[in-house]
């Protein structure tokens, strides 16, 4: 059986892989009172959105001592500015640290607008995104924190749209700091690009190919590429197999 997309990623990391899907209990226009359910795969996905907890303990922020966090959702509702109709209400679900997760619905369910609040491009309506540390009780052991934007990864559907540079080296590293770094961090920035090009299998493509004479297949690559070398503390996939023939959507990332 195939690995789960993302898995050897974790797997590099020694995490525990625990997958998740978040379900809609109704077929109406918006996500209403979303449950979270256990499960590995599912036969009938409708375009399925990943979300992947990497672990909350990268930022200097979230850096503390604790048993265990869960990115966590609670009541959110969102109605764009102007008009009267709410596309999410009340959703509710938590993602623990080093897991996926699994949101599916129809087409126009609302799900690229939950994940737009999850990364932070859009503010809720009402509700809260927050992380949540818990003790070995399990019950909370310190107040709830937002998770700063700039920890969250995401791929969009058309990652493609979003390329600014002229080959695939620039566009890897285009977020990264452009004064001189010492030797160390350039060791350390290096390391990291070559362990997210080995992760998704572009190991083959020339660094300075335009990035736009790809394949759709490696254009997700490239994408998923470019966000996890940022490290992030949550990593958003929307739609990632959208558009992809079979053989690609087996080859494990």
């Amino acid at each position: 059986m195939k690995s789960p997309i993302g898995a050897r990623c974790l797997r590099e990391r020694e995490s525990k892989v625990v997958m998740t899907m978040a379900m809609a209990n109704s077929l109406s226009s918006g996500f209403n009172s979303m449950k979270v359910w256990k499960a590995i795969g599912h036969p009938k996905c409708y375009e399925p959105k990943f979300i992947s907890s990497l672990g909350f303990g990268n930022s200097r922020a979230f850096r503390t001592k604790c048993d265990y966090s869960c990115f966590e959702v609670r009541e959110v509702s969102y109605r764009p500015p102007g008009t009267e109709l709410s596309l999410l209400n009340a959703v509710t679900f938590s993602l623990p640290e080093k897991s996926f997760g699994l949101i599916f619905g129809q087409s126009g369910s609302g799900k690229t607008t939950l994940l737009q609040l999850l990364a932070g491009l859009s503010r809720p309506t009402s509700g809260s995104i927050t992380i949540q540390r818990y003790g070995n009780d399990g019950n909370p052991n310190q107040s709830p924190e937002p998770l700063p934007s700039e920890r969250v990864g995401i791929v969009f559907q058309f990652p493609e749209r979003y390329f600014v540079a002229d080959n695939v080296l620039d566009e890897v590293t285009f977020g990264w700091p452009r004064q001189k770094s010492d030797i160390k961090m350039k060791e350390h920035l290096a390391l990291r690009l070559q362990r997210a090009i080995n992760w998704v299998g572009l190991n083959g493509i020339l660094l300075d190919k335009d990035p736009h004479s790809l394949s759709g297949g490696y254009k997700r690559r490239l994408a998923l590429a470019i966000q996890l070398v940022q490290i992030p503390d949550l990593l958003i996939l929307d739609e990632p197999l959208a558009g992809l023939g079979m053989k690609m959507i087996m080859v494990p990332i």
